[in-house]
């Protein structure tokens, strides 16, 4: 197994308003994309964000070799219990999870 950061090209998160997240895997060449989109594994992902896998959204972009989750922020936007305002730590984690 690999960590996702060693495959992709980039892995970025962002806010997507104040009650979302968004996390992007832009996976450079279509191998690439073909072994993170069969390897990484949605629930793992979940519960690496401690979130419902239900509530987890994933998009799978062949045509952009792109990867895509957007799940529930943590905590509102902005609000005491916001550890991170625009999101972008997130992709350090994400970074972290193992792909067979």
């Amino acid at each position: 197994m690999t960590a996702l950061k060693d495959i992709a090209d980039k892995v970025r998160s962002k806010n997507a308003g104040p009650f979302w997240l968004t996390l992007d895997v832009f996976c450079g060449t279509e191998e690439a994309f073909a072994r993170i989109s069969a390897g990484l594994d949605t629930d793992l992902v979940a519960e690496t964000f401690k979130t419902d896998p239900a509530t987890l959204k994933r998009f799978d972009m062949q045509e952009l070799n792109v990867v895509k989750f957007s799940l529930p922020r943590p905590a509102v936007q902005g609000t005491r219990a916001d550890r991170d305002m625009h999101g972008a730590s997130f992709a350090v984690l994400l970074g972290e999870v193992q792909v067979d």
